[in-house]
């Protein structure tokens, strides 16, 4: 995405001898990474010893910078003691130092908010001289590509602290540097504001789905139908021909789930998915796990075998709950995380369980059957335990009939503004590399505001 034509250029121009840098300002220098910063390795107490844990000082992961939602990091998931940092080879750094991962995945960064360490899977970058931090943030961000480019392993990848002093960046003035960060911290807050905007009118729009589903599923489409109590005293009354079911009293066999093992991800062969292809009700091929075997397909359908018209539910992870229902003929393999649900036809449609698992009521149940722990989990037995509002098959046909018009109404809508969200993303980090890099002058637009 280009944003050159709204802000002007440098007046003049010359190579960087750099590929990812092009061309930058005529007066600006191109220099390698360990010429601006000192690099600080990280490293990680043993595990095994619980007095080097759980202390108070704040010890960051790739996996912290991974979920930062800011520019600054604040703590971490894990802290160290004073024991474990003099037992290992991290080194504290002081607030205001950048920390980049460099291994698996390689190019995340921060900003130190306070003083820190790090594991072996990240390095710090102290500054040598009195060059902006959040310029350098913006500009190691834009760099990620470039970082990656020269990291090595083929367990994981890695990026040695030699390569990472050997990358090369932009180094204009500092003057210069205070003007393109205070330009980027003025634009990225515009447009985060529009993405923040975005996001909850699609929060809004999947409340008002919930809410048409769950009307539907348990009420039906009769605002005047007669009621009876369901028997459950926290689902309250239901229709008076409607019954409650437990789901395994819906399907035509065991509910099962994928395999509990992992298998030999190939670069061809039969698509293997897990719970990261489960997007807006459809499994997402494009998101496989990678592919399997035709061997190891076959062992793994002797207990999981899907077909189409089989819903399956996200049973542990950051997505338990969501599901989807099979809209293909093609053979494929799913993992553990994934339970299979093949509806009775003679007594629930498949898109009707597909449709109800969705409903408020069910996903509390899901919710509530959570297991302890990091991630939430719902066990195989709980998931056969759901409660589900079952009206006849004539009424579930009347009751999809209405809810595929309104729900794919909705999702064009949600579809429609997170096009919007992606745009805005893709120009922010177009933006980011125009201004690091020097294809567009900013100078005048921060002298503009001030």
């Amino acid at each position: 995405m280009t944003v050159g034509r709204r802000y002007r250029p440098y007046p003049a121009y010359k190579p960087s001898g750099v590929d990812w840098l092009g061309d930058i300002p005529e007066h600006w220098r191109a220099e390698r990474l360990k010429s601006v910063f000192k690099i600080v390795n990280g490293s990680t107490p043993k595990s095994s010893n619980p007095d080097y844990w759980d202390g108070d000082i704040v010890w960051i992961t790739p996996d912290d910078l991974g979920k930062l939602h800011s520019d600054t990091i604040k703590d971490s998931e894990r802290a160290i003691s004073k024991k474990g940092y003099l037992s290992c080879g991290t080194t504290l750094v002081p607030g205001g130092s950048l920390v980049v991962s460099t291994r698996a995945p390689v190019g995340y960064v921060g900003i130190a908010g306070a003083e820190l360490c790090t594991n072996q899977g990240c390095r710090s970058l102290r500054f040598m001289d009195t060059d902006d931090t959040k310029y350098y943030y913006y500009t190691i961000s834009s760099a990620r590509e470039e970082l990656e480019s020269f990291a090595c392993g083929s367990t994981f990848r890695e990026l040695s602290r030699a390569a990472l002093g050997y990358v090369a960046i932009p180094r204009p003035s500092e003057a210069e540097q205070h003007a393109i960060a205070a330009f980027l911290d003025r634009e990225t807050a515009k447009i985060d504001a529009l993405v923040a905007k975005k996001e909850r009118l699609i929060e809004l729009l999947e409340e008002r789905r919930t809410a048409l589903i769950s009307r539907a599923v348990t009420r039906g489409l009769d605002a005047n139908v007669a009621l009876k109590p369901s028997g459950v005293p926290w689902l309250g009354e239901i229709p008076a021909d409607w019954r409650v079911l437990p789901l395994k009293r819906l399907v035509a066999v065991k509910i099962t789930d994928g395999p509990h093992e992992t298998p030999d991800i190939l670069s061809d062969g039969i698509p293997f998915v897990s719970a990261e292809a489960i997007k807006d009700g459809r499994i997402d091929f494009n998101a496989r796990r990678g592919y399997i075997s035709e061997d190891q397909h076959i062992t793994y359908c002797r207990k999981c075998y899907p077909r189409r018209d089989d819903v399956f539910l996200c049973k542990s992870g950051a997505t338990t709950g969501k599901a989807a229902i099979v809209d293909t003929d093609d053979e494929f393999s799913v993992w553990s995380p994934l339970a299979q649900i093949r509806a009775d036809s003679e007594k629930a449609l498949p898109r009707f369980i597909f449709i109800a698992i969705q409903a408020g009521y069910v996903q509390d149940q899901i919710r509530q059957g959570w297991s302890a722990g990091t991630q939430p989990n719902i066990a195989m037995s709980e998931i056969e335990k759901l409660l589900v509002i079952v009206p006849s098959i004539r009424e579930q046909r009347d009751i999809l009939e209405v809810l595929d018009v309104a729900i794919t109404n909705i999702n064009a809508l949600i579809a429609k503004v997170r096009e919007g969200v992606e745009k805005l993303k893709e120009y922010r980090t177009a933006l980011i590399s125009a201004a690091v890099t020097g294809k567009i002058d900013v100078r005048g637009e921060v002298a503009k505001c001030e």
